[in-house]
């Protein structure tokens, strides 16, 4: 009998990673209209919505591979800079407001997103610091590393 490696995708991971999937969607599809529809009215804004996209595209794809060690630190970097930019895009749009004439999906720490964006870095690098990648050298099961000895 072969043992499997531990799921990382059940559950709580699994939500995590459908949460992000569409925050992904969302913010491809708004950033693509704005930048398409009316670029010069806002073009900082819309181009943050823009990397917004991106950052959530790597972070969902880099959650998903994040068993390997490569993935997770990828994971890892897209969910710091998903951090940062939500924190401060989110206070530059409440102390400069004349900055953002239209909305980003991180704009007032994402409440056109019902503040999903502001909770959700939070909520992957739990998901990473509790789940981090199993060695490829690393047995995924003890007991049967002391029936091999």
């Amino acid at each position: 009998m072969s043992s499997s490696p531990r799921r990382r995708m059940t559950g709580i991971g699994r939500v995590l990673v459908v949460v992000y999937a569409i925050l992904a969607l969302g913010a491809t599809g708004r950033s693509l209209v704005q930048i398409v529809e009316r670029f010069d009215h806002a073009p900082l804004a819309f181009t943050l919505s823009a990397l917004s996209a991106i950052v959530y595209i790597v972070a969902t794809l880099a959650l998903v591979f994040a068993g390997s060690r490569v993935w997770y630190r990828v994971a890892w970097a897209a969910i710091g800079f998903e951090l940062v930019g939500v924190l401060a895009i989110g206070t530059l749009s409440l102390v400069r407001p004349e900055l953002f004439p239209e909305a980003t999906v991180w704009s007032f720490f994402g409440i056109g997103y019902l503040f999903v964006p502001l909770l959700l870095p939070f909520c992957g690098i739990w998901w990473l610091a509790t789940h981090p990648p199993i060695a490829a050298d690393a047995p995924a099961d003890p007991a049967l590393s002391a029936a091999e000895r």
